[in-house]
């Protein structure tokens, strides 16, 4: 495959600028990096994280832009910022991979997805469980009726964050449900598509003075039956109860933790029980562990495939559908 020339816009101190620019210039026989640009004082705002790009060319978003050779540019500036610069790069005709969930306005995101399908362009979002193999594996099986009629998902995404993060969370609507439950409806939407009821439930822990929606979490009504994300930025050994649970009338899957950290990157581990086989109560589920993987190489790995031709499995009416969900989660109101 011929190398993509790419460039990025952006960093930030709480999400996965600097992770997704390692990968970037990690990955040489795929990507041919030509440089970054921090527009929004960046530099200034985050500088343990910008000086991780020291070594590489510095541009201006405008030279970026203007480059006919960049082929493609990743967008990972803070979320508020994150649907300003996408629409820069889709009205310049770049192919697009840009961090989760977009910003805060669905106006503008309805916008971007209008500009990204006129000028047929590549529309990549950073949500990283799409490449979780244990995932891909528990979907694949779904869609085969493994599990027959699925009635209830359940999913979990929680962290420890100081006080300084917790705060930061008033920058959106829902806090924590907007930050990182997008990974979660994401989940969800895939499998269970557009539910005929939202009930958003976010709140305040109010741990340390603290009075930020810290607390995330909506419940999903489907014809069949209820499913949830829960999402908490206050809870202790949150990381490793992240977890994935489908229920289905033939078999359960449960995906806990959907991460462990270790050497190399990391692991996940998949449970599951099926009608057919049990014959008590009581029996262990059959388990699997996955083998180690780095959760952003194979989202790049993908984004270059597609800007390459091959066909990207989330169009961009899945991607406006989930974000107008994410909102909805949120509280807000869709006209």
């Amino acid at each position: 495959m011929k190398k993509v020339r790419i460039a990025q816009i952006g960093t930030s101190k709480f999400s996965h600028g600097s992770a997704i620019w390692r990968s970037l210039i990690k990955q040489t026989d795929i990507f041919e990096v030509v440089g970054y640009a921090f527009p929004e004082n960046e530099r200034k705002k985050f500088p343990k994280e910008t000086a991780r790009f020291d070594g590489y060319r510095e541009m201006t978003v405008e030279e970026i832009l203007n480059d006919p050779e960049i082929e493609a540019v990743v967008v990972e500036t803070e979320e508020v910022n994150l649907t300003k610069y996408a629409v820069m790069v889709a009205r310049a005709g770049k192919h697009l991979h840009m961090e989760k969930p977009g910003g805060t306005d669905l106006a503008d995101f309805r916008k971007l997805v209008d500009l990204v399908r006129e000028k047929g362009l590549v529309f990549s979002v950073g949500y990283m469980y799409r490449f979780n193999p244990k995932i891909q594996e528990a979907i694949q099986k779904i869609r085969n009726g493994d599990l027959g009629r699925i009635y209830a998902v359940e999913a979990h995404m929680d962290c420890k964050h100081d006080a300084e993060q917790r705060q930061w969370l008033e920058n959106f609507p829902g806090g924590m449900m907007f930050f990182l439950g997008c990974h979660l409806i994401d989940l969800i939407y895939q499998i269970q598509g557009e539910p005929m009821k939202v009930v958003p439930l976010s709140c305040s822990t109010g741990i340390g003075g603290i009075h930020t929606e810290d607390y995330g979490m909506v419940v999903y009504q489907y014809p069949n039956g209820l499913s949830f994300a829960k999402t908490c930025d206050n809870e202790c050994g949150g990381f490793l109860r992240r977890q994935l649970v489908i229920c289905g009338e033939k078999g359960t899957i449960e995906i806990k933790p959907l991460e462990v950290d270790a050497n190399g990157g990391k692991y996940t581990v998949l449970r599951e029980s099926y009608n057919a086989t049990r014959k008590n109560w009581s029996m262990p589920w059959e388990e699997a562990r996955s083998d180690i993987f780095d959760r952003y190489d194979s989202m790049m790995q993908n984004f270059a495939e597609m800007v390459r031709g091959k066909k990207n499995p989330y169009s961009y009416d899945y991607e406006l559908g989930l974000y107008e969900l994410l909102l909805r989660s949120c509280g807000r109101t869709i006209k």
